[in-house]
């Protein structure tokens, strides 16, 4: 059985204006190596906002931002070291964002104080694969008892199998 190998990206990078933009690319690159086109958009949109956020309302540029690929679900977490970030008044408009464009997400705190948010996204989740009826395939197993009464349901319903075994509703 061919099992998936999930994927893990940590970028460290002190947020300015310009770097905001840099860090956009670099993640957009990673999820089209991952075959993730369709996520490019709402993923990056989301780490933009956030670091944004984070420049203009931090006094601690330092960020840390971590995707995880798991091959059903790709979770983008963006931390700040800054204690002082009040993450419901300040990035407000941020989790508005991230709570409309995202399957998931939340805010937890580290043991040092720093904030972490994260969001996931389901992988296409837009994409539907419409279902295929296949052909049953025969049992390749040795030693499977043929059946050699009706089922109790059949003879209730007045059905009663032939000498040549095909059922039949009872005369």
């Amino acid at each position: 059985m061919k099992t998936a190998v999930p994927c893990y990206y940590h970028l460290d990078v002190e947020v300015s204006p310009e770097r905001v933009g840099q860090v956009r690319r670099i993640l957009a690159a990673h999820l089209r190596f991952w075959n993730l086109e369709n996520l490019v958009e709402p993923v990056c949109s989301g780490a933009e906002m956030l670091l944004r956020a984070i420049d203009e309302h931090a006094s601690d540029k330092n960020t840390s931002i971590e995707m995880w690929w798991n091959h059903q679900h790709l979770i983008t977490a963006v931390g700040g070291n800054d204690q002082a970030l009040r993450v419901d008044q300040d990035l407000r408009t941020c989790l508005q964002h991230l709570a409309a464009n995202s399957d998931g997400w939340g805010c937890c705190a580290t043991d040092t104080g720093a904030k972490v948010i994260w969001f996931s996204r389901r992988a296409r989740a837009g994409e539907r694969v419409p279902l295929v009826a296949r052909a049953p395939e025969p049992i390749t197993q040795e030693g499977l008892d043929v059946p050699r009464e009706i089922m109790p349901v059949a003879r209730v319903a007045g059905w009663a199998r032939t000498r040549d075994g095909v059922l039949e509703e009872a005369r």
